[in-house]
């Protein structure tokens, strides 16, 4: 399995609508060739246009517990499949689930081919999540999200213990991840990948931090 870049567009300016295509555009292009895997977690109604416009995995940044039926507002996997997403995030920090929700999210998640990335934020909860059998999960301790302390500086021995309790299933770490030696660290850390956002989306120069993470995936 290659390492894994996964870039949350979450619902910046940069990163919705006209500009969320602009940037999967760019991020397609570059990840052309690299030796490492590249997905985009984007907003749900960007999730169509982008599909159409680059061959990059899209995630979906969130699913509902629910199935076909009276649910308005909701999520619905089936659909996001329908307008090209090949998976989605779970349980992110900004849209935490439940844990019968989740488990449930998971099912219909797995039913509808979709590829699931579940966010935890410690050890104990990598441990619940890792019996439903995500493809994924990625640890991000709230307090360092969005502060540029990366998670591989100030808590290597977390990434550590979550991969022993991940036990086979690929872990990604995020929250503060700004720079390619923050990947680098990770995967010496035993990670598999990692997850970014603002690092990417917020950036002055894009093109640059991509390729600086793209290029440290090795």
């Amino acid at each position: 399995m290659k390492p894994l870049l996964l870039i949350n567009f979450k619902t910046y300016r940069e990163s919705t609508g006209k500009e969320a295509v602009k940037l999967a555009k760019l991020i397609d292009k570059l990840a052309k060739g690299k030796k490492a895997d590249v997905m985009i977690a984007v907003e749900t109604a960007d999730i169509y246009p982008i599909s159409n416009a680059v061959g990059i995995p899209i995630l979906a940044q969130h699913i509902d517990p629910i199935e076909e039926g009276a649910h308005t507002g909701a999520i619905l996997a089936r659909d996001i499949v329908d307008n090209g997403a090949k998976g989605t995030l779970l349980n992110h920090s900004e849209k935490r689930m439940k844990f019968a929700d989740l488990k449930k999210s998971i099912g219909i998640a797995r039913k509808n081919g979709l590829k699931t990335v579940v966010c935890v934020d410690n050890v104990s909860y990598v441990r619940r999540v890792r019996r439903f059998g995500p493809d994924y999960i990625a640890i991000e301790p709230e307090e360092l999200i969005g502060t540029g302390i990366s998670i591989s500086a100030a808590k290597p021995k977390l990434i550590q213990k979550a991969v022993a309790a991940a036990k086979g299933i690929p872990l990604l770490c995020g929250a503060g991840i700004s720079n390619g030696e923050d990947v680098k660290k990770a995967l010496e850390l035993g990670a598999s990948g990692v997850l970014v956002a603002s690092a990417v989306v917020k950036a002055a120069d894009q093109k640059a931090i991509i390729l600086e993470m793209i290029n440290a995936l090795r």
